[in-house]
């Protein structure tokens, strides 16, 4: 059996692992890197973009965001609009559209007034649109009914901004960065489809990485970028015992016309870890409006795949009496218990619908459920790290590093967008570990604005 060798091996090829692709090839001194894809093609599951908002999550409109987070998130996602600009591709997978986060309710508009005060020296294209403004702007956000004749009840403001890119098929992306790192011609830069990474081990100062088909491959260093699977195969390595999974899918609801110009994103009940409810128009479904996402619970660490996926979900979970207390201090709050059950309901036939329209009238009061319809195949599924030693859901990415020459990294959203950052701070790592030298001066002046 041959077996290939390279200096760095990452696992996973969605966009965060086509991410650190790109950026091994490019703006490091490595001579070898190989990605290893278990399906037939890059970005088949949370990368893909019917499996996603398709949003770059900047922070200005993310209201469960706080300022320090917005100044983190706006840099990676200046990352995203840089690449794909190099690129010539705005106008083809990256565009601009309209963008703004909603109060409804006076509670909630004098949270947009002040988040707006805070937010707007960070992000100085923000506007505050009142009611007559957002008359012009998002009319169905405005009227009560159809015929627009009559406002609805409710104080609404907004902040928002119309000049600024917002939305990125990030399937799309991924294929454009791994071909972006295989075009740095000086370097070995492969890619294997079909290659399910089933074992790893380390053998003296190398890893070796067995496939479910057989097949072998050795690396100086690897980077798990498996999704849900990242701490499947950490724990089949006695790595991250602390932690557990809980796998949430998010699914969508879509229109059966445009209704919405732009992303409207609503205000953030600080209580619940889960994205609210926002509505954006679909760039692979003719601008169609997609309502979302729900937050449902699964037993699986794919979404569409299942087998066995089931069982592996059951290991990652990591149960024991710690992860059973996370559970129940998160069932106990009836706040979130009515969410959790509301969103199982989102998913039965014949009351989803129903149920979910009486939600998303908060953007869209005049929506009938005539007008949606339950997006078949859309959503994915992402990894809520639950850590035992603290004993509570860990929100946003989570990593895990020996210091031996391998990470793991989970990523729920905004994943997508933090994807050349996460990419940033592993090369770092893998550089220090390997002795390779990141130019890093190039990496700043393409990627970002550091220098300015």
């Amino acid at each position: 059996m041959n077996t290939k060798h390279y200096d760095v091996v990452i696992v996973g090829g969605g966009i965060s692992g086509a991410a650190l692709f790109y950026e091994l090839a490019r703006y490091t001194d490595v001579k070898s890197v190989c990605m290893l894809e278990k399906y037939e093609d890059l970005a088949t599951l949370n990368s893909k973009g019917t499996s996603n908002s398709q949003t770059i999550h900047v922070g200005d409109i993310e209201t469960n965001y706080t300022l320090e987070k917005a100044k983190i998130t706006k840099r990676t996602a200046n990352m995203i609009v840089k690449f794909n600009l190099q690129r010539g591709l705005q106008d083809k997978i990256m565009f601009a559209h309209q963008k703004m986060a909603l109060g409804v309710g006076e509670k909630e508009v004098n949270f947009i007034k002040n988040r707006y005060e805070e937010f707007k020296e960070l992000f100085p294209y923000l506007e505050l649109w009142d009611k007559e403004r957002l008359r012009e702007l998002e009319p169905k956000l405005v009227y009560a009914d159809k015929e627009q004749t009559k406002d609805r009840p409710e104080p609404i403001l907004a902040m928002g901004t119309q000049s600024e890119y917002t939305t990125v098929d990030f399937g799309a992306m991924t294929k454009e960065l791994a071909k972006a790192g295989q075009e740095e011609k000086e370097k070995l830069t492969d890619i294997y489809f079909n290659a399910e990474v089933d074992e790893i081990e380390k053998v003296g100062d190398i890893y070796k990485l067995t496939t479910t088909s057989g097949s072998v491959f050795t690396a100086n260093f690897v980077v798990v970028n498996a999704g849900a699977h990242s701490l499947y195969l950490a724990h089949k390595m006695g790595y991250g015992d602390h932690m557990g999974s809980l796998s949430m899918a998010g699914s969508f609801y879509i229109t059966n016309g445009e209704f919405l110009n732009g992303k409207v994103y609503m205000v953030q009940n600080p209580k619940l870890p889960f994205a609210a409810l926002h509505g954006d128009p679909d760039i692979l479904c003719d601008g169609k409006t997609r309502f979302g996402p729900t937050a449902l619970a699964l037993l699986v660490l794919e979404r569409y795949k299942g087998g066995k996926s089931f069982f592996q979900c059951l290991k990652t979970m990591n149960i024991d009496g710690n992860i059973l207390k996370i559970f129940w201090d998160l069932l106990k709050d009836s706040d979130i218990r009515n969410y959790v059950f509301k969103n199982f309901l989102f998913e039965v036939p014949g009351i989803n619908k129903g149920l979910f329209v009486k939600d998303a009238r908060k953007i869209v009061p005049s929506l009938s459920t005539e007008d949606i319809e339950y997006a078949k195949g859309f959503g994915g599924v992402r990894p809520q790290v639950l850590n035992k030693d603290q004993q509570k859901l860990m929100l946003g990415e989570a990593s895990i590093n020996p210091g031996d020459g391998i990470l793991f990294n989970m990523t729920p959203s905004p994943g997508a967008t933090s994807c050349l950052g996460n990419a940033e701070r592993d090369i770092k790592i893998v550089c220090e570990y390997l002795n390779l030298k990141f130019d890093e001066e190039r990496f700043k002046e393409e990627l970002t604005d550091d220098n300015k």
